[in-house]
């Protein structure tokens, strides 16, 4: 018997199936009739290093890719690369390579690593999003986009890093300092390209209702990222003099307007018009509202940042209460890009505002009552009341459920002529511009005398210039000596090219549309994006449920209304997968220390080479700071490709995160060499299989009739771990029924199914299937081999496992046959001895029988 091999078998299949562009997705006219699936993982960002979570991701992937092939579709699985963006431009700072070497040279590494997986894709198709010929494509529809007034400019705040001269989004400023210099942050005002995705709010959320195969969780999340709510936008007028320019009161929007009797201040944001007016003329203001602009940047930081506050020795009037009126403070916990950058608060129900409050010992009057509690008794602690109950406290409002009070307060404030009824969305128009050299040139000019200019679209694309130099911070596009420099299209003057670059999310907004044609002459070819789209299965983390998939929606809907696409959703079938971790190990020291450097003796961990006390400090994502990351090379080396890849999709359900061990993939490598056992020691007979009549047989030809269907539900429900823990069964089955002293019958029944198990096994483990398929004589490669089909009848179950619950507790199990009357799985239960142990001095009253599923025995 012959020792598999992983190191000869697997470079041989994959040259065999570039050879033969296996893998090539036939555009529309050659399909021949055959119905398309796009299969699509999340492109990587090019850093040169494979890691097991692109080992498990795209493998994922290819498990869908390889059989729906084999079901007879027309599939495209393509593969680029998202390589603009921050992290090679801070390396060439570092290390003085350019940007677009690096950016090339990994693609380079990273496209060899993962041809090694042996993944099905077409590679035809590649491209990186800093390629010119994509960007300027891009630049292409963000000129039509600009026509239709999807694109426009504006002075905005942003968070500005005052040592790497750059807008930082709000992900890269962590506790209030740059991710990469350390600073402290600065928010400022910048004029800043916008996208206008606050335009597609409402049909963005309706559209949510449509993607019935998305998990629950990034609907909910995109949900309320957007945030629409329906509210009060009302006016507090002065309860004295009002400053000058704001005699029309304080203007505030409230999805609560029930809790108006229990408003005890008003706060407005620190770049709120008032709070300027404050500040131009009052000094203690101007240095509160310059301390507001330092520290936590985004809406998380400044929610849990400690309340700060300005009193501005200003009130205005209640709108319910005569004579009554509420301070109005300067807030560092007040947005001012949401709503009005103002807002009444409540302490009594909600948290915030409670804090404020009690901080600055404010007044703090409940007007929700919860049920069961005592109006004249009840109060609030250190935690508002936010749940439901009547109000009270608040005049006409009293007794009335939340949401009849929220009706009635409106109503009463629109008859007053102060406010009027409104909804309101937290999404924001997306802000685009970047301060950086590695991204998309955003292609426009500025014209001293025309104004903003669109450069024409005969000009793109606008390329990025590669003498630029990084020994200074900043954008090396603003300070180039020439690039910026131009001729204004319309007039002909001397202009200035735009120097920022776009957010690299706009690149990842419409590549799923790219693909479908890369060699487009448009930005998207019309006929190849109606064919392939919407993408079947869209795979990646959920790190990217909200901003990139939200971003991608509304690009899509942005370019169908261009007519660009006829789809408004880019992906049907979404899928995020868990992470790959492992155990991260500390020393005393505090550095943290790879596991192969550490050993378990008894109940401790120590150092290998020296037995120092090391703590586990738990099961962590790989990362390359916790040093706890496994070289894929390596484990290839030892295992095989197909161990790797068996391994990451069997040990857990595939949207959890399975912990890396080296026993999981020894086991994996273990299951490979048995399968090969199986075939090695297969004799190759051409049996008539429907003449098979011997019991071993014919049980061997049901279990692979069953295998077929339990292997493929489980990849077309993402069950992956199942459908491999079947084909672990089934091996043992394959044992049992050995081919030594066989009869005609079993051996032909042994062929069908080491025939159906190499094409079983192909989308898991793709080369050591093509070493089985030739085994048994399979014509061709089975990676173009189609799927086996399997027979109702012979995949039914002989007998079920029912549970048997008693009074709603699981208490056994009985075995039936299939599809048996109810009556008599009834006089089965009932005669069961465990199931009357438990119902031992009770009375049976009722027996309810679900067919094929459970029993539910009711006693008294």
């Amino acid at each position: 018997m012959t020792r598999y091999n992983p190191k000869e078998t697997e470079p041989r299949w994959r040259a065999a199936w570039e050879r033969a562009k296996l893998f090539h997705a036939g555009a529309p006219h050659e399909a021949h009739g055959r119905p398309k699936w796009y299969v699509l993982e999340m492109f990587p960002y090019p850093s040169g290093k494979l890691h097991m979570g692109h080992v498990r991701n795209y493998a994922m992937g290819d498990v869908v890719a390889r059989y729906k092939r084999a079901q007879g579709f027309n599939v495209l699985h393509p593969m680029g690369w998202d390589a603009f963006g921050m992290p090679a431009e801070n390396a060439a700072m570092e290390s003085g390579i350019h940007p677009k070497v690096a950016t090339y040279n990994q693609i380079a590494n990273m496209r060899e690593q993962l041809k090694t997986l042996g993944l099905a894709i077409d590679w035809d198709r590649e491209f990186a999003t800093c390629d010119p010929e994509y960007y300027g494509k891009q630049q292409a529809w963000f000129l039509r986009l600009l026509k239709s007034g999807l694109v426009y400019r504006k002075e905005s705040q942003v968070n500005w890093d005052p040592v790497d001269h750059t807008v930082l989004a709000n992900e890269q400023v962590i506790e209030g300092r740059g991710w990469r210099s350390g600073a402290l942050v600065e928010r400022r005002k910048l004029t800043q390209w916008f996208l206008q995705i606050t335009r597609y709010a409402d049909d963005l959320l309706k559209g949510l209702e449509t993607l019935d195969r998305w998990p629950d969780k990034v609907r909910l999340m995109q949900e309320n990222w957007i945030g629409r709510s329906r509210g009060l936008r009302m006016s507090f007028a002065f309860a004295d003099a009002a400053p000058a320019g704001f005699e029309a009161g304080v203007s505030v929007y409230t999805t609560r307007p029930d809790t108006l009797f229990g408003a005890s201040f008003i706060a407005i944001a620190a770049d709120h018009p008032l709070a300027q007016a404050m500040a131009a003329k009052d000094e203690a203001a101007a240095a509160f509202i310059a301390a507001c602009k330092t520290g936590g940047a985004s809406a998380a930081d400044i929610e849990t940042a400690e309340k700060q506050g300005y009193d501005t020795g200003l009130k205005v009037a209640h709108p319910f209460v005569e004579g009554t009126s509420l301070p109005v403070w300067i807030a560092n916990f007040v947005l001012m890009d949401y709503g009005t950058g103002a807002i009444f608060g409540c302490p009594a129900h909600d948290q915030r505002d409670l804090d404020f409050a009690r901080k600055y010992h404010l007044p703090v009057k409940p007007v929700v009552l919860p049920a069961g509690e005592d109006a004249a008794s009840f109060t609030v602690g250190k935690e508002p009341f936010t749940g439901p109950g009547a109000l009270i406290n608040s005049a006409f409002l009293d007794g009335l459920d939340i949401e009849t009070a929220k009706a009635e307060a409106i109503s009463r404030i629109e008859a007053k002529g102060q406010g009027q009824g409104a909804i309101v969305y937290r999404l924001r128009d997306w802000g685009v511009s970047r301060q950086r050299y590695w991204g998309c040139p955003i292609p426009i000019v500025h014209c001293g005398k025309c104004g903003v200019v669109p450069v024409p679209e005969d000009q793109l694309p606008v390329l990025l210039p590669d003498d630029v130099t990084f020994d200074v911070p900043g954008n090396p596009l603003a300070r180039h000596p020439t690039w910026k420099h131009t001729a204004c299209p319309s007039c002909g003057g001397a202009a200035l090219r735009e120097t920022d670059t776009l957010d690299t999310f706009v690149d990842s907004s419409w590549y799923f549309a790219r693909f479908t044609d890369p060699e487009a002459a448009e930005p998207i070819d019309r006929a190849a994006a109606d064919y392939w789209l919407p993408v079947d299965n869209y795979i990646g983390g959920v790190e990217h449920a909200v901003l990139h998939l939200l971003y991608a929606r509304f690009v899509t809907r942005a370019l169908k209304d261009e007519g660009l696409l006829s789809v408004a959703e880019p992906f049907d079938g979404l899928f995020t997968q868990g992470m790959v971790t492992h155990e991260a190990f500390r020393s005393q020291a505090g550095e943290w220390l790879p596991p192969e450097a550490v050993e378990k003796k008894g109940p401790s961990w120590l150092t290998r080479d020296g037995g120092q006390p090391v703590e586990m400090v738990g099961v962590e994502k790989m990362s390359k700071s916790k040093k706890n990351v496994v070289a894929p090379e390596d484990i290839f080396d030892q295992y095989g490709v197909d161990a790797a890849r068996l391994f990451v999709m069997s040990d857990s359900p595939p949207e959890r995160d399975v912990q890396w061990s080296t026993g999981g993939v020894e086991g994996a490598w273990r299951f490979i060499n048995r399968v090969w056992a199986e075939f090695d020691a297969h004799e190759i007979e051409d049996w008539d299989v429907e003449d098979a009549d011997d019991a071993a047989a014919g049980a061997l030809t049901k279990a692979t009739h069953k295998l077929i269907k339990a292997v493929g539900e489980s990849i077309e429900q993402f069950r992956f771990n199942t459908g491999i823990a079947r084909l672990y069964e089934f091996l043992n089955l394959l044992k049992q029924a050995s081919p030594v002293g066989a009869g005609p019958d079993l051996l032909a029944a042994r062929h069908a199914a080491l025939s159906a198990f190499a094409r079983l096994i192909a989308p898991f483990t793709p080369h050591l299937a093509e070493e089985c398929w030739a085994r048994v004589g399979g014509d061709g490669m089975v990676s173009a081999a189609p799927w086996p089909t399997w027979s109702e009848h012979l995949a039914a179950e002989d007998e079920k496992v029912l549970p048997i619950q008693i009074n709603g507790k699981r208490r056994g199990e009985v075995r039936v046959p299939a599809g048996l009357a109810e009556s008599e799985v009834e006089k089965i239960v009932l005669a069961d001895a465990a199931t009357l142990r438990h119902l031992e001095g009770l009375t049976v009253r009722k027996v309810i029988v679900v067919k094929d599923r459970i029993v539910n025995i009711v006693v008294g």
